[in-house]
């Protein structure tokens, strides 16, 4: 694959998770140069280049959205990235720490042959390892959350279970592990600080404390207080 498509993709891609985080087929290119951390003038000339191929459509100060083919394309690629992530974690035994990276450099070299029999040999799995939904063949997303919050937005004293962890920068995720928060883990809320923007929540009996901003990046869900 050359730079221009592997570009190509990575623009697709980040386009797609934004908006499915945002839950607006539109996004801004401020927010889109900021996903990808590079300056708004180079996301401009992009989407400009990116609406030629009718991949997006692009509106000067409003942003960009997803053309029926652009998305289908989004999506092949983040059914490839999730698929080798959730392989390498459990064939390979990388920690969820390290496989964001390694998915980011194999996606755009593998085919999408190699992919369908990856996720047949880990039993068409619903989620990657950081609980992020994987696209089946046909584009669907074969998760959904009812009820799906942060822990930053969740009340006092609900228990809950996280099932998604949005930030995957190496230094969280080791963050998560070393104080033995993963995918699956239940806890509560136990205090709030808006005024110093602290979040304290207890799991398995150990109080964690952390700021509003970092807990507004791990997805919980309610369940029953038995």
């Amino acid at each position: 694959m050359n730079v221009t498509s592997l570009t190509v993709e990575n623009y697709l891609k980040a386009i797609l998770q934004i908006s499915l985080q945002s839950g607006s087929e539109w996004i801004s290119t401020g927010e889109l140069a900021r996903y990808m951390n590079v300056a708004p003038g180079t996301v401009t000339s992009m989407l400009k280049t990116l609406k030629q191929s009718k991949l997006v459509e692009y509106r000067p100060y409003e942003g960009a959205s997803l053309t029926d083919a652009g998305k289908q394309s989004a999506i092949r690629v983040l059914r490839r990235h999730r698929l080798i992530e959730l392989f390498l974690f459990q064939t390979l035994k990388l920690t969820w720490d390290q496989i964001h990276a390694e998915a980011e450099n194999m996606e755009h070299a593998v085919s999408d042959f190699l992919v369908d029999h990856i996720d047949e040999y880990l039993g068409f799995p619903e989620t990657d390892p950081h609980g992020d939904p994987i696209p089946s063949i046909d584009g669907q997303m074969r998760r959904a959350y009812p009820n799906l919050t942060t822990l930053a937005a969740c009340p006092i004293g609900v228990k809950l279970r996280i099932v998604q962890v949005t930030d995957q920068e190496p230094e969280f995720l080791r963050f998560l592990s070393r104080t033995g928060l993963e995918i699956g883990s239940v806890g509560r809320v136990t205090e709030k600080n808006i005024e110093a923007g602290i979040v304290i929540s207890e799991w398995s009996g150990q109080q964690i404390s952390m700021g509003i901003h970092v807990a507004e990046n791990m997805k919980v869900v309610p369940i029953p207080d038995n």
